[in-house]
């Protein structure tokens, strides 16, 4: 907060405050006009975030988040930050904004006309245009996977953490209301016409209110935050994670298809003094005494044969599905096989060598216990075959779960 002047930040808290203990926007605008108008969008999310540091509780904040921007609201929608080009990462989440409130907008427009229709087969083309957006809500997923897993841990690394955080809890409120629309428009024809308007009013008055909230808050607080703190190299590295994730179906083709000539193949990594002990790879470093104990933490049995078909490795998981001693080690795989089976192998390892195949399974009955077996073709980032990897699995006790289980039931 350095760079945030303290008076300034002072009568920042004490406002969001008073909105706190239920004094009015209007009164609250007035009494803080001239604070108001010197605000930024990073000013806000700074803010927010140190009197979550100081004790106010997350969930207290952001259920006046609304009250917050009903503040907010005038001065942030006179500060437009610079235009970004097309292909950057912020530009394709905005864009995908735009096309999530038009859907809001049509959602409202298909509704009122719904309500005023006592006759099923006079609103057979409304409910058709109302799935396809039950649709694009629900394809919206990767518009938020992309928001969490590559937006917001960049906004957490220049230290904004909170309003991220806030934003992450909204999307999964907005979520659950996606998902009861989408199943009430696959139950549609289950329904009697006015069992499904009275559903259809509350659930979309529900989206309308935390999706519309949502897209205000993000464009005018988040978004504008990020321009301002996140570096040129790291929205490059941004846009490539976002094509990793991949786009929703309504993603403007024109932001996310490149031409071939402007493809940036993805850099290799610097070559950094990794520490003592470390072992790095693409997506981080561990402990080099702790991968032998990860891979033994698997709830599978693991053994990899290299490209010569040679028994190079496998982990000691707790329960052991099938023994392993070290004398395979070094041993050819079609001698760790009944001779009536090596053919499978080799025809397997064939597949792999060539290309033809990556992935084979099979799943067995073996003591009282059904047995998943995978075998994996290992390549390196050039596709070239280094070998195979045998992963089995016990599955007995997962073919038996059903419905969810979000809770942790853990004796104190």
């Amino acid at each position: 907060m350095a760079d945030l002047g303290r008076e300034k930040k002072r009568k920042l808290k004490e406002m969001i405050t008073q909105l706190h203990a239920g004094a009015s926007p209007e009164e609250v605008k007035t009494r803080f006009k001239q604070v108001l108008e010197s605000t930024s969008p990073e000013e806000i999310a700074k803010i927010e975030q140190e009197l979550v540091q100081e004790g106010m509780p997350r969930e207290e904040l952001q259920s006046l988040c609304d009250v917050h921007l009903a503040v907010f609201k005038e001065q942030l929608e006179k500060q437009k930050p610079a235009t970004l080009p097309s292909e950057n990462a912020l530009n394709i989440l905005s864009s995908e904004h735009e096309i999530l409130q038009q859907r809001l907008e049509q959602l409202s427009q298909i509704v009122n006309r719904v309500q005023q229709e006592n006759e099923s087969s006079n609103v057979s083309e409304d409910i058709e245009q109302l799935k396809r957006i039950a649709e694009d809500f629900l394809d919206a997923e990767k518009h938020y996977l992309r928001e969490e897993n590559v937006l917001f841990p960049l906004l957490e690394k220049h230290g904004v953490s909170e309003p991220p955080a806030i934003m992450w809890s909204e999307h999964n409120k907005i979520r659950e209301k996606k998902r009861q629309f989408h199943k009430l428009m696959e139950n549609y024809n289950a329904l009697s016409l006015q069992d499904f308007k009275a559903q259809l009013v509350e659930n979309s008055r529900a989206i309308n209110t935390l999706l519309g909230s949502h897209l205000f808050k993000e464009n005018n607080i988040l978004f504008p935050t990020a321009q301002r703190i996140i570096t040129d190299e790291e929205w490059r590295d941004a846009r490539r994670q976002f094509d990793e994730i991949g786009y929703c179906r309504f993603t403007p083709p024109h932001l996310i298809t490149r031409p071939q000539a402007e493809v940036v193949e993805k850099p290799k990594p610097e070559a950094a003094v990794v520490p003592e002990g470390l072992l790095k790879f693409e997506t981080g470093t561990i402990p080099s005494e702790g991968v032998e104990a990860i891979l033994n933490t698997f709830p599978f049995d693991i053994t990899f044969v290299d490209a010569q078909d040679t028994v190079r490795y496998f982990n000691k998981a707790r329960e052991r599905i099938f023994v392993r001693t070290p004398a395979v080690i070094g041993r050819k795989v079609q001698l760790c096989h009944p001779q009536q089976s090596v053919d499978l192998v080799n025809k397997i390892l064939n597949s792999f060598k060539s290309g033809q195949n990556n992935v084979t399974e099979f799943w067995i009955n073996k003591d009282d216990k059904l047995v998943h077996i995978r075998y994996f073709a290992v390549r390196d980032g050039n596709g070239k075959y280094l070998g195979t990897l045998e992963v089995a699995q016990d599955i007995t006790d997962i073919k038996k779960i059903e419905g969810e289980k979000r809770l942790l039931d853990w004796k104190d």
